[in-house]
């Protein structure tokens, strides 16, 4: 699938800049996995990677819930109603697939055989910290496996939108939020760039057309290393 395919843009928090849409930047992530790799999809924004996911590679999702090999959303009225995904949203299988126990999935999780899970974030450090179960005051606690992901996958990548929608940068250089896990993300992926987490904080790996790191430095208030 091509870029232009993906779809365009919504509208942008920089005047004249057009944002990836949310399955572009699906798309972009899901393009970065190797071939082989075992990874885990987490609910909301990461569960449409399995849609996005290229044809000429083997990549096996895993949800919590136990299925190893999840494939796309079905299509139109297709789904089975008794198929859904840990967030409890209709999902296919790949050839191949296989259920099995909750118990046995977080096995799984905690036993270290995930090269990659894939989670969305309310906000992600410099550091490599990163919260997604509570913003205080206003959501239900909603900690599902979070926790047991960031520690037991070889890598976490974060899907997200780089901005909340009070407009607040995303990225930051401390958490305020409670911690899911510290010093666990790897690379995140937002509708205005994509970032790698390194030894001196958020590294800029590609930008949307027309946006510079200035401009960018000068929305999210931290330092960016080309």
């Amino acid at each position: 699938m091509s870029e232009d395919q993906i779809g365009m843009g919504r509208e942008s928090a920089f005047d004249g800049i057009v944002p990836w849409s949310p399955r572009e930047v699906a798309w972009r992530l899901a393009s970065d996995i190797p071939e082989g790799w075992f990874v885990n999809l987490g609910i909301g924004k990461p569960t449409v990677v399995a849609d996005m996911a290229v044809t000429d590679r083997e990549i096996i999702f895993h949800s919590e819930n136990g299925i190893i090999g999840m494939g796309p959303y079905p299509a139109g009225d297709e789904g089975d109603e008794e198929l859904i995904n840990a967030g409890k949203e209709l999902v296919t299988l790949v050839n191949g697939a296989s259920y099995v126990h909750h118990a046995d999935s977080f096995a799984l999780v905690r036993g270290g055989h995930l090269d990659l899970a894939v989670m969305g974030a309310f906000q992600v450090a410099e550091t490599g910290d990163f919260a997604n179960w509570i913003i205080p005051g206003e959501k239900v606690p909603a900690i599902g496996g979070a926790m047991d992901l960031a520690a037991g996958a070889d890598r976490i990548w974060i899907l997200m939108d780089l901005f909340d929608r009070d407009g607040n940068a995303k990225l930051c250089r401390d958490c305020t939020y409670p911690l899911t896990a510290a010093a666990a993300v790897n690379r995140v992926y937002t509708d205005f760039g994509i970032f790698d987490v390194g030894p001196s904080g958020f590294e800029v790996r590609k930008l949307v057309e027309g946006l510079s790191i200035d401009a960018l430095e000068a929305r999210v208030l931290i330092s960016l290393r080309a």
